[in-house]
């Protein structure tokens, strides 16, 4: 399936010219270890991919007795995986490499020495587990993968055309239209089921089985769940609590972490390791207040009040609901028709935070609860800056509607307080583009365009 990291690794590639190796890192099943091999194949004469998760005890020795003599290196790298290796036009991959921190340990010899090209795949919170004893290689650049986008699910699903079309009304602030604004809300509202997981994605894509699908997110969440147990130390119990209470975080009214709700007596001081964890395993997305909305926003971050989304909204879904009560109640059914009433604001805010998040955008909102003065009582869902900074700083604050009927009265506050420091506001909504009252309303699914 068609990945848009693809042609980040393409500029590394070019840029670079072999000076440093690549990681890829990011959540488990996101496709790492598929988008770097497709990588392989089209782009150099030959690739060997080593997967150290079930390598050959041969294959592990070399990086043992051989890195002070890389010619018997390559030449026995060659012989064991039956692949010519050629100057310059040959890649090795170490995938999983976190399963043996000795070969990513082995990146700053390999890079020195000039001859080949080297990705590395891997999960961040299994990578950091393991590198105690070797010194981080200085010749690696990191990008970050996430689950698939919509527009990437619209490409697998043949809808390519449509997208297009999409991002061209966006740039025109223009609506789509009846007829293709209901079928874009089809769309998205299937992707809140599906969910971005390549697995889950390529399932439904050849079999259209929302119950294959749900088996698969499912087994996902397991291994999420068995990583838990088996890197997070004595922290495990504490992070898997704090994972399983995602979605009734969610589902309240203010959304943001409260400890006590989630074990009796808590602090936030007590699940800042197990906070700390889930943000390096990437299945989730931290979102935190911010206190003025100025061009820094992460200067003026308030870590006691943070949001905590699931990284794929597909995910949370089978979270939220069990497998009875998704088949007994129809409820996939219902959110397909867009007639679920119960819970839909938490999967449109967590799919919001999940488009804004992978579209590059840090996550900050704004709360304030002054008893003093209710001009100054708000919360603004998120905030991002705009790439051109002007005296106005150019925040945008961004008010997510799942139903079809609401009010602005905290963006009208907001607005008046701030004037000075924001650029465009923006109201998420169910319904085509408007603008309206100095307000852009955009449709759910142009979210991952802002």
């Amino acid at each position: 399936m068609k990945r848009k990291i693809y042609n980040k690794i393409l500029k590394w590639k070019e840029q670079w010219n072999g000076r440093t190796a690549l990681l890829v890192d990011g959540a488990r099943r996101i496709g790492k270890s598929w988008i770097v091999e497709e990588f392989g194949r089209n782009e150099y004469k030959t690739y060997i991919l080593i997967d150290f998760n079930n390598v050959r005890n041969e294959i592990k020795e070399l990086f043992e007795l051989y890195l002070t003599d890389l010619d018997t290196f390559f030449m026995r790298l060659s012989l064991y995986t039956g692949i010519r290796l050629h100057q310059r036009e040959s890649l090795i991959i170490f995938d999983e490499v976190q399963m043996y921190p000795k070969a990513r340990a082995a990146i700053k010899y390999l890079v020195d020495d000039g001859r080949y090209d080297y990705i590395e795949t891997g999960s961040l919170v299994s990578i950091n587990h393991n590198v105690k004893d070797i010194v981080i290689p200085s010749e690696e650049i990191r990008i970050n993968m996430y689950p698939m986008d919509l527009e990437e699910f619209m490409w697998a699903n043949g809808q390519e055309m449509l997208f297009d079309f999409v991002k061209a009304q966006y740039a025109s602030l223009s609506p789509l239209g009846q007829s293709l604004h209901r079928q874009m809300m089809e769309s998205l509202r299937t992707y809140i089921l599906v969910g971005g997981m390549p697995q889950a994605v390529l399932s439904f894509v050849d079999h259209k089985d929302m119950r294959e699908v749900d088996a698969i997110k499912r087994s996902i969440l397991s291994l999420y769940r068995n990583d838990i147990s088996k890197y997070a130390g004595r922290s495990a119990p504490k992070v898997s609590l704090l994972f399983d209470s995602i979605p009734g975080m969610l589902q309240q009214h203010e959304k943001r972490l409260r400890p006590s709700k989630i074990r009796t007596g808590s602090k936030m001081k007590d699940f800042s390791e197990p906070m700390f964890w889930l943000d390096e395993s990437r299945v989730v997305n931290f979102c935190y207040n911010t206190t003025e909305p100025s061009v820094g926003l992460a200067l003026n971050k308030d870590e006691s009040k943070v949001k905590i989304y699931m990284a794929d909204t597909g995910l949370l879904v089978s979270m939220a609901f069990s497998a009875g009560e998704l088949e007994q109640y129809g409820i996939y059914e219902k959110i397909l028709r867009g007639k679920l009433e119960f819970n839909k604001g938490m999967l449109i805010e967590n799919l919001v935070a999940q488009m804004l998040r992978t579209s590059g955008h840090p996550l900050f909102y704004y709360t304030c609860s002054s008893r003093e003065d209710a001009s100054d009582r708000m919360e603004i869902d998120f905030l991002i800056r705009k790439e051109k900074v002007t005296s106005r700083h150019n925040i945008c604050p961004i008010e997510v509607k799942s139903s079809s009927r609401y009010t602005l009265t905290s963006l009208n506050k907001y607005n008046k307080k701030f004037h000075n420091y924001l650029g465009q506001s923006y109201i998420l909504h169910s319904k085509d583009l408007e603008i309206k009252d100095n307000f852009v309303y955009l449709p759910l699914y142009m979210a991952g365009l802002l």
